[in-house]
């Protein structure tokens, strides 16, 4: 997958996608449908998105909300079968273009798009003044196919990022994988901690998750796939994500501990995959008692993976 940081200056091979346009946030199942509907015979596939989020432009100090980074979102769209990711400097310049100026300059003259997929509640343009039946007529104006896709639903429910930022806040990582298609992951670069988990007999690696919502602070079931270094491959184990009350932590932290493995995790990226939630945080007694209960978070842990 080629990713395009610009609507000006493509080279020709770049131009003339299919291509979906949206945020992409989560790359879930309503998102997976829209690339669906953008697959055409004897054109690239290729999606529109933005990067900052709009989000993060126009309410900068809002909490973290975002299910993906870049890296993440981009990871899973290019495993998706995506030739072309163009990913759009969102700012005041972009955001000032007028729903015309926008197919003008963009779509058109700058991306040379063929064909582009929206969802039904898709807005574009300055102040969000277009809508999805608008770019379909402003399109057809410039020879650009539009196909406006409906909601995709869940148990009756509408699939959306809100809806899984909801699930993960309420501890409910398999209702947030139906929605996905895909178990939530939680991306980065392995970083220095504090060692105490090597110290309690439980190494572990750690995240520091930036910009991103968080599920349920907790302890959880997980996945990890290594994704760079040596030790790349896919692992199971058992996490913590929360602020450690017990030793007076206060930054949200991600700390994974991987079942059967030795090795040196720092500096490799991982994606760390929410199965199951077992617990709150928790203070204990005594470390004793928390190593105890860690035995008992670990056991619970490998028989709900085994079942995989």
């Amino acid at each position: 997958m080629q990713t395009h940081r610009h609507w000006l200056g493509l080279e020709a091979a770049a131009r003339g996608a299919s291509a979906a346009m949206g945020n992409f946030d989560g790359v879930h199942l309503g998102h997976r449908h829209v690339l669906d509907l953008a697959r055409r015979p004897g054109a690239p596939l290729g999606v529109v998105t933005f990067e900052p989020h709009p989000r993060e432009v126009f309410a900068p100090d809002a909490p973290p909300f975002r299910l993906t980074d870049a890296a993440a979102r981009a990871r899973h769209l290019g495993a998706l079968g995506v030739a072309h990711l163009y990913e759009l400097p969102f700012d005041r310049t972009l955001a000032g273009l007028g729903p015309a100026e926008f197919v003008d300059e963009v779509l058109h003259a700058g991306l040379g798009l063929g064909h582009v997929v929206v969802g039904e509640d898709f807005r574009f343009g300055r102040g969000r003044a277009g809508s999805a039946a608008d770019l379909r007529a402003l399109c057809a104006a410039r020879g650009i196919e539009t196909t406006i896709a409906g909601m995709v639903a869940d148990g009756g429910a509408r699939v959306s990022s809100s809806a899984i930022r909801a699930a993960l806040a309420e501890g409910r990582p398999g209702d947030a994988a139906r929605m996905l298609g895909r178990w939530h992951e939680i991306e980065g670069i392995v970083e220095q901690g504090d060692r105490r988990g090597r110290e309690l007999g439980y190494p572990t690696a750690n995240l520091v998750p930036r910009g991103l919502h968080l599920p349920r602070f907790g302890i959880y079931a997980v996945t990890v796939e290594v994704l760079s270094g040596p030790h790349r491959g896919r692992y199971q184990g058992a996490a913590n994500v929360g602020v450690r009350p017990m030793f007076g932590g206060t930054r949200p932290n991600l700390e994974t501990f991987f079942f059967d493995f030795s090795g040196d995790l720092y500096g490799a990226r991982i994606a760390v995959g929410f199965v199951a939630f077992l617990r709150p945080e928790a203070v204990f007694d005594s470390l004793d008692a928390l190593i105890a209960q860690m035995d008992a978070d670990c056991a619970a842990a490998r028989e709900i993976l085994t079942a995989l």
